[in-house]
Formats: structure tokens, sequence, C-alpha cells
């Protein structure tokens, strides 16, 4: 966390009243360096690991500009997972929360088609989404890019490991010239400098190097014996816990699959 905080920047009042009720007053590293670039109008590379803050980073930059009473798509945000693209709109309405009558869609593969064009027919400011799914609403007619400002590509180095390349290239396609571009990725392979060259014009490159300390990750060390028992350990690990979501690493092993329940 810097000491800088959100009240320095020439952000809408609306905007800052938000944040303060949302407990957000000092700003993360990733937001301290790039706000000022982005409230200023220049095209931002960051780079920066997950939970560095950077949602808020281009949210905040992107509502600030906002036309609330001009009903067209104005900025876009490419997610290359649905499960990212929902959680980013999560944020970007909990930013927004005090802007009026503001809607933010959400438009990714895997869901309906037929609510999603509904939705679109009552149009959006925002919307958020992964490639597949926006570039297929483009090319079929169904979204209009032709008034985006700011154009966000998000965790950029998965979408291109994934594949989607080309299709984010038609997307950009449709964009004005003239808008903001912002790119955020984790890693900079060569791939991702070829693309900010394509996508972004004269743009400040800002890196945040990840850390961590005592007080973000919390680590416990058990010992155990046979796998009977690391079965046992691991499902009542679950069980006190109770996680919302796990990650669990294991050798793979041949034989029969054995389930692993919590106790009674």
């Amino acid at each position: 966390m810097s000491s800088a905080r959100f009240d320095q920047l020439p952000l809408d009042p609306s905007l800052l009243g938000n944040l303060n009720d949302l407990g957000y007053t000092q700003m993360t590293e990733i937001q301290a360096r790039a706000l000022p670039e982005l409230l200023a109008g220049r095209d931002v590379i960051g780079q920066a690991k997950t939970g560095s803050g950077k949602t808020a980073t281009f949210g905040l930059a992107l509502l600030n500009k906002l036309r609330v009473e001009r009903f067209r798509v104005q900025g876009l945000v490419l997610c290359p997972t649905r499960e990212l693209a929902d959680q980013v709109a999560r944020e970007l309405r909990k930013l927004a929360r005090a802007i009026h009558n503001i809607k933010i869609l959400t438009l990714c593969g895997g869901m309906p088609f037929g609510p999603q064009l509904a939705s679109l027919d009552h149009g959006a400011h925002i919307v958020v989404g992964t490639p597949g799914r926006i570039e297929e609403h483009v090319r079929k007619g169904k979204l209009d890019l032709s008034e985006v400002h700011t154009l966000v590509l998000d965790e950029a180095d998965r979408m291109l490991d994934m594949g989607f390349q080309e299709t984010v290239d038609a997307i950009v396609a449709g964009t004005p010239a003239a808008r903001q571009s912002l790119l955020f990725s984790a890693t900079y392979p060569d791939s991702i400098e070829a693309l900010a060259a394509r996508v972004l014009h004269n743009p400040v490159r800002i890196t945040v190097e990840s850390k961590h300390s005592a007080q973000t990750i919390n680590q416990h060390f058990y010992r155990v014996g046979n796998n009977e028992q690391r079965l046992a350990a691991v499902a009542q690990l679950l069980w006190h816990f109770q996680p919302g979501s796990a990650v669990i690493f294991l050798q793979h092993q041949t034989g029969n699959r054995r389930d692993c329940h919590p106790p009674e």
C-alpha cells in the first residue's frame, strides 16, 4: 500500500465520496503510479499481479470520463475468462454505485445468447466480456463499438495464451482510433509487446513487483503419515476452515479412485 490518497486525484466528487464510503482511502502502488497517467488520457501498460488493485485502477479512469447521459457503449473491458469478467463487472458496479442510471453489461461465452441480445437492445455504458462472445456480437451487428473511448485488455497474457490474438485484433478494429487503450498483464513476453504495439499509442509502461507479507499469506504445516491419514487430514482441514474455494495439488497415482469426505 502506498501513502498516496485517492482524494489527491482529480476524480469526480461522486466517485471520491463512494470510495470513502467503501473505505478506500490509500492507493495501492499500481493505482498511485497509473491513475495520474490514466486521468491525463495516456495509454498505459500495467504489469502487475492479480490482487494489486488494477481493476479499480482502470475502473476509476473509465468511470471518471463516462457520460452517463449518453446511452452508448463507451467502455469495453476484455477478459480471458467468464469468471474474471464477472469479477471485474462486480467491482465496476461497486465503484459506480454513486452514478445514477449507469448500466454495466457482461457478455461471456458459455451463457445463453438470447438474453444477451435482449440486454444489448436496452443499451449499456460499459461492456465487460470474453473475446469470443464479444467478437460474435460485433460480427453479427449486435454490439456497436463506434463510441468506445476506453478499451481495457485485462490479463492480456492469458488471452494470448488461450489463442485469442486474432479475435482481439478483430474487436479492436471495430473501435475508434482515437480511443484510450489500457493493457494489463502479469508477464510481458514478446507476444504482449507486439500486441501493445498494435493497440496502444505511445504508452506509459508501469511495472509493479509482486509483494507478499505475513499479513497477506498464512502458511501452516501438518505432518501426517500414510495415504489414508493424508486423506483424513485433508478432509479434516477442509471441514475446519470451510474455504469458499480451494486448490489441492497431489501426485498422480494409478489405482482405484478414492473420494475424500468430511467427517460426520
